[in-house]
């Protein structure tokens, strides 16, 4: 590939970008997806089938590089059984308010107790840019 891998995270519309503040700020340290959309690339800025070890660039919706982290570990778990690092990595109060949200943003997929999310956790490397 000759360059890092990329992710952009996803906001509420084109201008939010408070997830990749999240993660600057050291509140997001876990991101989740279900294991079909985890293994595909989504775009120039998304590489998908991130690995334990991988140092990732981190984009916002604007496509500017806002930092990079470095992949610690990489699970699969049950959307009924949601670990507490997952749900508090992910900076949500619960693990009902994860698969709350996470509903919410997934429409198109029906979500049950053992449908499969992989989660990435992964610590913040450098700080690239904190504008909004």
């Amino acid at each position: 590939m000759g360059r890092r891998k990329r992710l952009t995270f996803w906001g509420a519309d084109e201008d939010d970008d408070s997830l990749a503040r999240a993660v600057i700020a050291g509140l997001k340290t876990v991101t989740a997806d279900t294991v079909e959309d985890y293994y595909k690339p989504y775009g120039e800025y998304g590489d998908g089938s991130y690995a334990t070890g991988d140092v990732i660039e981190v984009y916002d919706l604007k496509q500017r590089l806002r930092c990079l982290i470095r992949a610690n570990n990489v699970f699969t778990i049950r959307f009924g059984d949601i670990p507490e690092e997952v749900w508090r990595g992910e900076g949500f109060a619960s693990a009902r308010e994860f698969q709350d949200v996470h509903t919410r943003c997934l429409p198109q997929y029906e979500l049950h107790d053992d449908f499969l999310f992989v989660t990435l956790h992964f610590q913040l490397v450098k700080v690239m840019s904190h504008e909004l």
